[in-house]
């Protein structure tokens, strides 16, 4: 009875160990449902922030388009050309469905381009500091250090505040804020295989540093890396609708998920709810989707943590 009951166990060991790497991730990923409803889920909203202009009722940006009749009406108003505000409309007449769409957009472009650009400049600074070491190290990981020691929102107010507001400049406080995580986790990943054997006999066969750096150290660096970017992702969109709540993020010509809830907060206790209310859904549905694939992909990626 034994041996019947332990041969699916060993069928399943065998028909795993006979995958590819890539096809192994896939199977542990798929095989937690919440994890593929997160999945899902996210990739509804990025497909609902690519094609916004093209899915959205109005464009809630464009005046010709808006009309200050329609200011404030609750979800399901019909509006005055006959269409219909499912989602309602803000203090300005526009649709909240397609202001959502759009917010949307913005948050995964600034929060998607931020983890991206941390990523890079964090790679590239703890790989050198783990294998020049010495001074350089020194430099880097006190600098490091420095950063880590203040909060990140004070940090991104304080760049805010010299900076000014717009896309391209809250990209680049997010990206300041950021890129000290992937700097201390590389460099403690990369010390770790530095004195494997792998890279001991790559120096002995005079391989060119370059060579070692990306061919050894950072493809062994990248699995807790995508992780912590995927987190990363979820944090920044966080952080940056908290700027944009403080009316300190983007201006009101490029508006994401936290101006939208921004907007609509002082009308909160009106009972004119659904201007704050909507967008705010929106935001925790995309954070809570992103969230939930790196949960999942942190327990694909370390065997330790696997069951």
């Amino acid at each position: 009875m034994s041996t019947l009951l332990e041969r699916p166990a060993e069928d399943a060991a065998a028909s795993r160990a006979g995958q590819s790497p890539f096809a192994r991730i896939v199977s542990d990923f798929v095989a937690n449902p919440v994890a593929v409803f997160g999945l899902g889920m996210l990739m509804l909203l990025v497909v609902v922030a690519i094609f916004a202009p093209l899915i959205s009722p109005q464009n809630p940006y464009d005046l010709a388009q808006i009309d200050v009749l329609d200011s404030k009406l609750p979800p399901g108003s019909k509006s005055g050309t006959g269409g219909t505000f499912w989602l309602g409309t803000d203090d300005q007449g526009r649709d909240m469905l397609s202001a959502i769409f759009y917010g949307l957009r913005i948050s995964l472009t600034v929060g998607a381009a931020s983890t991206i650009l941390a990523l890079v400049i964090g790679l590239a600074a703890g790989l050198t500091a783990a294998y020049v070491g010495g001074r350089t190290e020194a430099i880097i990981m006190r600098i490091v250090d420095i950063q880590l020691s203040f909060p990140a929102i004070l940090i991104a107010l304080i760049l805010i505040a010299v900076l000014g507001t717009g896309t391209g400049k809250v990209i680049t406080a997010l990206v300041t804020v950021q890129w000290a995580y992937y700097a201390r986790t590389v460099r403690s990943a990369a010390l770790v295989e530095k004195r494997k054997e792998y890279i001991e006999a790559a120096r002995c066969l005079a391989l060119p540093p370059s060579h070692i750096v990306f061919r050894h150290l950072l493809p062994n660096c990248l699995p807790p890396m995508i992780v912590i970017a995927t987190v990363q992702v979820a944090a920044a969109i966080a952080l940056e609708a908290t700027l944009s709540f403080l009316g300190l993020g983007l201006p009101i010509t490029e508006p994401s998920l936290g101006l939208l809830i921004a907007n609509g907060y002082q009308y909160l206790l009106s009972g004119k709810y659904w201007i704050s209310f909507f967008p705010g859904i929106a935001l925790l549905l995309t954070i809570v989707s992103i969230n939930l694939v790196a949960d999942q992909l942190r327990d694909v990626l370390n065997p330790r943590l696997q069951k």
